[in-house]
């Protein structure tokens, strides 16, 4: 793991090149402030204020000084990935912006320089450092704990399904469990056969070393107020007997993206010492194919005792997410989020960007969206349609398991999932993609973490002292 900590450090006036942050309606104005030659080769480069992650390097009073200069949408209010390209593209060194703090655009900056080279043959030795100085160290901490949770969602959702399966995703959250004092408990075998009948069937057709499994993780007083967080577990996708095409697997190594935000989630919530009782619940599957895997038509038991007719194999995330829902929603917890790379029809009213969000509680939704709003993680809500329960008819069981229609499939999804969740119980769905198809400064092509940061800044607005 990146040492997210070096990359950004308290100003402590140690010496450290100037960044400039300027914008199109700052930069005229900053531009008559430099010397006849900076603006020289500034006109020269052609620099454009109006272009988003253009810098230049600027001569300084020596040979070896120099300051840079960057543009930005807006210099008052940088956002995360303001100053990612530079963290990426200056020569290694102490930076400070010439006014300010860099706030939330430190954390482009950090990830900026975290690769995921773990097969790479190639990789080159490690890069010095390029470490931002702040005016404002008590943000320090939390920003690097974001990097650092970021880059953890990345790493599980880039590494291939032959190295991250059920039982090393037990792994990832066993190492969690000991980072921070917490208990965890796993779930397999004839107790997940009995008591979670939908994840034991969903997992029964892995190969030996990869079978389904609960995983929980439990922290902080019994006094405090229970908050539940549930993460999809399919480590890898086939569609199972209702098969993917090629194109629509190639990426399903990341169909465990949902557990990979979870457990982030879990540990900025511990690290933070939030005044929770946490219950993290993962589902851990492969959703393969085998004489043994579920059938279309199949109806299996639920551990919350409704019966689910299997419509498609395909829509085999609900059903995990369900028992495990079940198991969360016994502890009456008040606050219930979870996490799932779970539609494509999300994706498809959305795009890859911005994650769905469904909540049962309006309240809990505006708390959301202005969480999101503050520290720029966009979501956009989507209903749940009532109307649309019908989609879920079933004729032999209490409910099939996705839509006779192929419309409004995010919608359907939730309401499923809203059929295992108490009344009483506020829950927050994000049906994220987990996944940047395009290279951006700050965020390669890979695994990405979308609404981490949003339902940690609600966290915090709830249950913070700041």
């Amino acid at each position: 793991m990146t040492d997210f900590a070096a990359l950004l450090q308290a100003d402590r006036g140690q010496s450290a090149k100037t960044i400039h942050v300027v914008d199109g309606d700052s930069f005229e104005a900053w531009a008559k402030g430099q010397s006849e030659a900076r603006r020289a080769m500034l006109k020269a480069i052609e620099f454009d204020p109006k272009s988003a992650f253009q810098f230049a390097i600027l001569q300084g009073r020596t040979a070896e000084d120099f300051e840079v200069v960057t543009c930005v949408s807006s210099a008052g209010r940088l956002g995360p990935w303001c100053l990612a390209r530079l963290g990426e593209s200056l020569p290694p060194g102490n930076y400070r912006l010439s006014s300010g703090a860099p706030g939330i655009a430190a954390l482009g900056w950090m990830l900026a320089q975290h690769r995921f080279t773990r097969y790479k043959s190639k990789a080159g030795p490690a890069k010095e450092a390029r470490t931002l100085v702040s005016s404002q160290p008590a943000e320090i901490d939390r920003l690097v704990r974001l990097a650092e949770a970021t880059a953890l969602v990345r790493d599980l959702v880039d590494t291939p399904a032959s190295d991250l399966g059920p039982g090393e995703l037990e792994q990832a959250a066993r190492a969690l469990a000991r980072d921070h004092d917490a208990a965890i408990e796993v779930v397999v075998g004839d107790a997940l056969e009995r008591d979670y009948p939908m994840i034991a069937a969903v997992g029964r057709a892995a190969a030996r070393g990869r079978e389904p499994r609960l995983i929980e993780l439990r922290w902080g007083k019994a006094s405090d107020p229970r908050v539940a967080i549930v993460g999809k577990g399919v480590c890898f996708d086939s569609g199972g007997l209702d098969i993917k095409p090629a194109r629509g697997m190639r990426l399903m190594k990341k169909d465990m993206g949902g557990a990979a935000h979870a457990l982030a989630l879990a540990r900025l919530v511990m690290a933070e010492r939030l005044p929770v009782q946490l219950h993290l619940l993962i589902p851990a599957v492969e959703n393969a194919i085998s004489g043994a895997a579920m059938r279309p038509g199949d109806i299996l038991a639920s551990r919350a005792g409704l019966t689910v007719e299997v419509d498609n194999t395909d829509a085999e995330g609900r059903l995990v997410l369900a028992d495990a829902f079940a198991r969360a929603a016994e502890d009456k917890p008040e606050l219930m989020v979870d996490f799932a790379t779970l539609t494509g029809a999300a994706r498809i009213a959305l795009g890859p960007e911005l994650p769905a969000l469904f909540a049962n509680d309006d309240t809990l939704a505006a708390e959301i969206l202005a969480a999101a709003t503050a520290v720029r993680d966009p979501l956009w809500r989507m209903p749940l349609w009532d109307n649309y329960d019908d989609m879920l008819k079933s004729e032999v069981a209490d409910l099939a398991n996705s839509g006779d229609s192929p419309m409004a499939g995010a919608v359907t999804a939730a309401l499923f999932l809203r059929r295992f969740v108490p009344e009483c119980t506020a829950w927050a769905h994000l049906d994220t993609f987990a996944w940047s198809p395009n290279a951006k400064p700050g965020r390669p092509k890979g695994g990405e973490a979308l609404g981490l940061r949003a339902m940690f800044e609600l966290f915090l607005r709830r249950y913070g002292s700041d």
